[in-house]
């Protein structure tokens, strides 16, 4: 593939955190040309391409328009899958899995789909093999310092329209190599991350995690604070791809270049359990800020003074069984009193679940955005006012 080829993408996130996708995006100097719910459509090249998968730090998947037509046979689906440049995405021998959605359309049949599709890979490609089940297909995709087994095509038919498009990614992007180590309820990487973006702090202002679990949230501002590119340690799919391997190699040296020896601003993560803080500081070498990140075990009500300016960022437990909303009230209230006593120049941001919790803190809280982690419908929120 030409290295000045503009392709059509679309990256996907948690519903409600497109903006601070598409602006990532148009950092990087991409142009956007549409948003809509859980993601963002834009135009790129290869190498624009390779630059967003190391760089997105709040993207899950990001995929590459391989084909759209109207099907609407069996016959009519063959006639133009057999018109795809299957082995541009494929290798010989590569195993692919088809993830099929179909919605009021003829071709209704998610398996009759895959299968034709299939067919037209074969055809291109002998040595290929295919994956029926997303489980299996999850299952075959090596760890996220190697190279994917299978190559995952999302299909999407809607009213007879057939979009056929190239997952780049593998993995999903969450899965940035360095949290093997988790605490209880860990935070997704890009959730994270997208908390940082979206919450208004910014890389030269103090951080603190009061309950910082697995570390995710220190080790994503580190990772900022160092412009440190998420995907450095990891490979993608579109690695494997005929022609791309030189856009890569150009996108990782750049990367390397711009990253910083160290951060310039106090990052640091506490929590009162032992492992949390082990597995913290594990995590954070293995993304390479381990002397960048100060991880302490300690209580939130130890939380020593300082009458500076910073931030606490922090992702609280939200009380989703039942027998906990004492404990966690008395949680937000000492969280809202350390804030006021202990900080009191610091903002606030954190993932919010429970008003009534929220209420606790004694301070007034704005929602800048509506989200789901792990199925809970949540919100980022922050001190009102603290806009950055």
């Amino acid at each position: 593939m030409p290295a000045a080829t503009t392709l059509s993408c679309f990256a996907t996130s948690a519903p409600g955190l497109e903006r601070w996708l598409a602006q990532e995006l148009t950092a990087l100097g991409i142009t956007v040309t549409a948003t809509e719910p859980g993601g963002v459509e834009f135009t790129a090249t290869p190498r624009q391409v390779a630059d967003a998968l190391l760089w997105l730090r709040t993207a899950n998947r990001l995929t590459i328009r391989l084909a759209t037509f109207s099907a609407r046979t069996f016959a009519e689906l063959e006639r133009h899958a057999a018109k795809v440049t299957w082995p541009s995405v494929l290798a010989p021998e590569q195993a692919v899995h088809f993830r099929v959605t179909s919605k009021k359309s003829r071709l209704y049949h998610q398996d009759g789909i895959a299968e034709r599709l299939e067919k037209s890979v074969l055809a291109q490609l002998p040595g290929a093999t295919a994956v029926r089940s997303a489980s299996a297909a999850e299952e075959m995709e090596t760890p996220v310092s190697e190279l994917p087994h299978v190559q995952r095509v999302v299909v999407r038919v809607l009213r007879d329209e057939v979009t056929l498009s190239a997952d780049a990614s593998g993995a999903l992007l969450h899965l940035r190599g360095y949290r093997q180590a988790v605490a209880k309820a860990p935070l997704r990487e890009t959730l994270a991350a997208s908390l940082l973006l979206a919450s208004g702090w910014t890389a030269d202002m103090p951080l603190l995690d009061l309950m910082c679990g697995s570390g995710t949230i220190p080790i994503e501002a580190a990772l900022l604070a160092r412009q440190m590119a998420p995907g450095r340690a990891r490979r993608f799919a579109a690695e494997l791809w005929t022609g791309w391997a030189s856009a890569f190699a150009e996108a990782r040296a750049a990367a390397t270049l711009r990253e910083l020896p160290h951060a310039s601003i106090a990052v640091a993560g506490q929590d009162r359990d032992a492992g949390a803080i082990a597995a913290s500081v594990a995590n954070a070498e293995r993304a390479g800020v381990g002397a960048d990140v100060a991880f302490t075990q300690a209580a939130i009500s130890h939380t020593t003074l300082d009458e500076g300016a910073g931030w606490i960022v922090t992702n609280p437990p939200y009380g989703a069984r039942v027998g906990e909303k004492g404990r966690l009230r008395d949680l937000y209230a000492t969280l809202g009193a350390v804030m006021r006593e202990r900080r009191p120049h610091w903002r606030l941001a954190m993932i919010g679940a429970d008003r009534v919790l929220e209420g606790q803190l004694g301070i007034a809280m704005e929602d800048v955005a509506k989200t789901e982690n792990g199925g809970i419908a949540v919100r980022v929120v922050r001190a009102a006012g603290s806009d950055g």
